[in-house]
């Protein structure tokens, strides 16, 4: 794993974006493998200002997002399909077919996973995925387990995810206590991966991932044996690394 330690937030959204761009400049059609959360918007309006600039041309790109809430609507406001048409794929002038997220409202959550994997398998697989990193470790909701998991699933949120999302609704009892995700399996088969992390609140996370034991109960600790995986942390958050 490299570790690239920038001095704030701005400055990790700036470098990741870097990679993104040298990404598409290297391969226009990527297949990219995209995050929500707060951790992620200076990346993206990084991005956002790079096609200003005319620097970024992601109009070939393919996209497949980490997750999206069970229940809600892609049109719901708090959607992670909402999410994203606000804060990056209408200021990239994406088209509909360019963005990918798992249906929350599949009548088949089962087949629906099953299906959004054969997808990214028949778009050749991603080639740079994005990830944010939570308090317990999790990499999109795949929370501490006994085993890794593999393949897209239906995921039951805990309740220290719930709290943390409960910011973006009305209610606790608003926030949906389920989601569809990329296991860790669908995550680690990434041809890269670009790891943000953000804040000394992740500070201790951030140790324990990238320089404690490799364990499902820190899902994130596996990207110690991905052979392409970049840690871009800011100083607060990287304060407590030993290497």
């Amino acid at each position: 794993m490299q570790v690239i330690v920038g001095k704030n937030p701005k400055a990790v959204g700036e470098m990741a974006a870097s990679l993104f761009i040298a990404q598409l400049l290297r391969k226009p059609d990527s297949v990219l493998g995209l995050a929500t959360g707060s951790t992620p918007l200076p990346l993206y309006e990084a991005l956002v200002r790079a096609r200003q600039a005319g620097a970024l041309d992601a109009s070939r790109a393919v996209t497949f997002n980490l997750d999206e809430y069970v229940g809600l609507v892609p049109e719901h406001p708090q959607s992670y399909c909402a999410f994203m048409w606000k804060h990056l794929f209408a200021d990239l002038g994406f088209r509909p077919e360019q963005a990918h997220l798992p249906n929350g409202v599949a009548g088949d959550l089962e087949a629906e996973c099953a299906r959004y994997d054969a997808a990214i398998d028949a778009a050749g697989g991603i080639d740079l995925q994005l990830l944010g990193i939570g308090h317990n470790g999790h990499i999109g909701f795949n929370e501490p387990d006994k085993a890794f998991s593999h393949g897209t699933r239906v995921a039951e949120l805990t309740s220290s995810t719930i709290e943390a999302n409960r910011r973006f609704f009305a209610s606790e009892k608003e926030v949906p206590r389920r989601a569809l995700t990329m296991g860790v399996l669908t995550i680690f088969r990434a041809r890269g991966i670009v790891l943000v992390v953000t804040g000394a609140a992740k500070a201790d996370i951030t140790l324990a991932m990238a320089e404690g034991d490799i364990t499902p109960e820190v899902p994130a600790s596996v990207l110690q044996l991905h052979p392409n995986t970049v840690l871009i942390a800011d100083e607060a958050a990287a304060a407590k690394l030993r290497r």
